[in-house]
């Protein structure tokens, strides 16, 4: 079941908040930026890349799944092998802004490097 238009729109300006916070410079952002999309229950955070031949690329690095019959936010990050897998100095949450404090602190340097 997807997010109701209300819940849509607060999880947008939360998380749309903590991507501005975090993007890089205007004068990067050509070759490097963030950016976020809510795929049916997920958030996912992507970076999005300029290759050196000019493609540009997307990669997803964070994302949040909402599990309604627990009431949390599951945390995952992907790794080389682009698989999720699950973010273990906080499994689950129970907002989408504990989810975007989780990612900018980053324990275990699984986002950020």
């Amino acid at each position: 079941m997807a997010f109701s238009e209300f819940e849509v729109r607060r999880i947008i300006k939360v998380v749309a908040g903590f991507v501005e916070k975090r993007r890089p410079p205007a004068y990067v952002r050509d070759q490097l930026d963030l950016m976020f999309s809510i795929e049916g229950q997920s958030v996912l955070l992507r970076q999005k890349r300029r290759l050196m031949d000019g493609e540009v690329i997307e990669r997803p690095f964070a994302k949040a799944t909402w599990v309604k019959t627990q009431q949390v936010w599951k945390l995952y990050w992907q790794r080389a092998d682009l698989k999720w897998h699950s973010y273990e100095p906080a499994a689950a949450v129970s907002t989408i802004e504990a989810f975007c404090d989780v990612v900018d602190k980053d324990l275990y340097r699984c986002f950020w490097g």
